[in-house]
């Protein structure tokens, strides 16, 4: 009997043994976890929002093109108008001493500067009508206005034009002047030597800023 109860008592399992092991995680919870392994239903946290697109560039009216293509530094403004007063001012005196005595010129008669000659000879009238110092007159009251500052302001393509083929038709009545008083005449006036360098030098500056057009619109785009 003693043998029987002792195999008993070393075959009964162990108190709490088994209970134990079912039991297993933190506060009696099966799943080991501290939430027993349930899906808690959360979204992540800090998802990243997508990158908003930049704003695509607008692309340049036909009004800022125009701008940027007639506008130019001041200095090139002045300069113009500088040049179109001193040219002005030197065709009225020519036009005043056409019409009333060239004595008024100051200006040798003898050698190959002779002043007198030059503007009483056949070649200073226009087909033998019109006199050049009146166009010469009519050239720089028109290259006045358009130099002008309202001039400059008037940004129309018209008037950007007829300022530029002035200037181009001026030089060429000059080159044409050059010749009739070197090789027809042979002899010079200082008086229209002066506006002829005057009308060169406008002609230079003018076309110089016309060929900057086009990268001044490029800059005024950008």
């Amino acid at each position: 009997m003693a043998g029987q109860k002792a195999r008993a008592a070393s075959g009964r399992p162990k108190s709490g043994g088994t209970a134990t092991q079912v039991r297993g995680g933190k506060n009696g919870r099966p799943g080991g976890g501290q939430n027993g392994g349930r899906a808690t239903g959360r979204a992540p946290q800090g998802r990243p929002q997508p990158a908003e697109a930049a704003p695509a560039k607008a692309a340049p009216s036909k009004a800022v093109e125009a701008d940027g293509r007639f506008s130019v530094p001041a200095w090139v403004r002045w300069t113009s108008l500088a040049l179109s007063l001193a040219g002005l001012g030197v065709s009225i005196f020519l036009t005043i001493a056409h019409y009333t005595t060239t004595s008024i010129l100051v200006c040798s008669s003898k050698g190959y500067v002779d002043c007198t000659k030059v503007t009483t000879s056949a070649q200073s009238m226009v087909f033998g009508v019109l006199p050049v110092a009146v166009l010469g007159l009519a050239f720089y009251v028109f290259m006045t206005a358009v130099n002008s500052p309202w001039g400059w302001r008037m940004r129309m393509p018209v008037v950007w034009w007829a300022r530029i083929g002035s200037a181009v038709v001026g030089i060429g009545f000059v080159l044409y002047l050059l010749y009739a008083e070197i090789i027809q005449i042979g002899n010079i006036c200082l008086w229209c030597t002066s506006v002829h360098v005057i009308t060169f030098l406008l002609f230079v500056l003018l076309v110089f800023t016309a060929t900057l057009g086009g990268g001044t619109t490029a800059r005024a785009t950008r």
